[in-house]
């Protein structure tokens, strides 16, 4: 593909967002910045709200694109949803949150619902 590691990952969280938009999500933010991080993508189907991760390779000589989202990670992920919330977003009565991991290899787009 040869992108630059910006641009490569631009690439995939379009893919992904537009994935999201075509299965009947709202997205709701996209590189959304605090002091502890970033967040590639947030979604909203209904009263649930989907907190995801992008990964995106090129190839998986450097391993799969799901293998980096590892514990740490995964409770960072989980933090910085709580600063989405906590910066007065909006939550659905009785929503559910739910955490994707979003592969993007070679161009093909895989969801991993509920990933944690």
């Amino acid at each position: 593909m040869g992108l630059g590691n910006q641009a490569l990952g631009a690439y995939g969280e379009n893919r992904v967002a537009a994935w999201y938009a075509a299965h009947g999500y709202e997205i709701l933010d996209r590189n959304w910045r605090c002091p502890a991080g970033e967040l590639d993508l947030v979604c909203r189907s209904g009263a649930t709200l989907v907190f995801c991760e992008v990964k995106t390779r090129t190839t998986s000589a450097f391993g799969l694109p799901a293998e980096a989202v590892n514990r740490t990670k995964q409770q960072r992920l989980r933090r910085l949803a709580l600063a989405w919330l906590e910066a007065g977003h909006d939550r659905p009565a009785g929503a559910t949150l739910r955490f994707d991991v979003a592969c993007v290899l070679g161009g093909k787009v895989e969801i991993i619902e509920a990933a944690f």
